[in-house]
C-alpha cells in the first residue's frame, strides 16, 4: 500500500438548543422592546467573549480563559442558550482540573456550539418580528 488510499474527512456539526421558555419569560417580563434590546446585547457580548476565549487560550491565559468561559454562562442561560451554557461550564471545569488537552477540545467546541447558537438566536428573532 502506498500513500494514503482514502481520507476521511470528518464534519463537526453542534446541536443546539434555545429554551423557547426562557427568552418567552424575558420578553413577558420586561416587554417586547426592552427584551430585544437584551437580546441584542447578550448576543454582541456572546460574540465579544468567544473571540476573548480563544484569545486567552492562545496566550495560555488559563485564570482569563476561565473567568470569560464562566461569563459566558450567566449570558447564555439569561437569554435560553442551554449548550452554550453547559460547554462554557465544560470549558471552565477542563481549566479547574488543570487539563490542557481537555481545555482545547472544549474551547473548540464552545467555538462551534457558540457560532451556531448565536445563527440560531437571530434565525428565532427573524420569526418573531
Amino acid at each position: 500500500m502506498n500513500g494514503v488510499e482514502k481520507v476521511i474527512t470528518l464534519e463537526q456539526k453542534e446541536s443546539v438548543r434555545l429554551d423557547p421558555e426562557r427568552l418567552g419569560s424575558l420578553y413577558r417580563r420586561l416587554g417586547d422592546s426592552d427584551a430585544e434590546d437584551v437580546v441584542c446585547r447578550a448576543i454582541e457580548e456572546l460574540a465579544v467573549r468567544l473571540s476573548n476565549c480563544e484569545r486567552m487560550w492562545r496566550r495560555q491565559d488559563w485564570a482569563e480563559l476561565r473567568k470569560c468561559a464562566r461569563s459566558l454562562v450567566a449570558i447564555s442561560e439569561q437569554i435560553g442558550m442551554t449548550v452554550l451554557a453547559r460547554v462554557a461550564g465544560d470549558v471552565s471545569g477542563s481549566v479547574d482540573a488543570g487539563d490542557h488537552v481537555a481545555t482545547s477540545a472544549t474551547l473548540f467546541r464552545l467555538i462551534r456550539v457558540g457560532e451556531r447558537s448565536l445563527s440560531a438566536v437571530w434565525d428565532q428573532r427573524d420569526l418573531s418580528v
